[in-house]
């Protein structure tokens, strides 16, 4: 993963690297290797997470339909 320092602002970057890792996934890898999941946990947390990918494109999905409003987009100051 790579993030470009621009102006020496090393702050940003390192709020950029940390976005980055989050989308990525890299905390929660980190979190799940820390120690053993028993085999019933697994399990469960893979279908939370699959319940919750499910739900989130069942919104989107109304949302493209018209049925649900669209998010109301945020503007941010430069």
């Amino acid at each position: 993963m790579q993030v470009i320092v621009r102006e020496n602002n090393v702050d940003q970057a390192l709020r950029v690297l940390k976005r980055k890792m989050q989308r990525e996934g890299v905390f929660r890898e980190i979190r799940a290797r820390r120690g053993y999941e028993k085999p019933s946990e697994k399990r469960i947390r893979e279908h939370a997470e699959a319940v919750r990918r499910h739900r989130k494109m069942a919104k989107k999905k109304l949302q493209r339909e018209g049925l649900l409003p669209l998010p109301k987009k945020t503007v941010r100051a430069r």
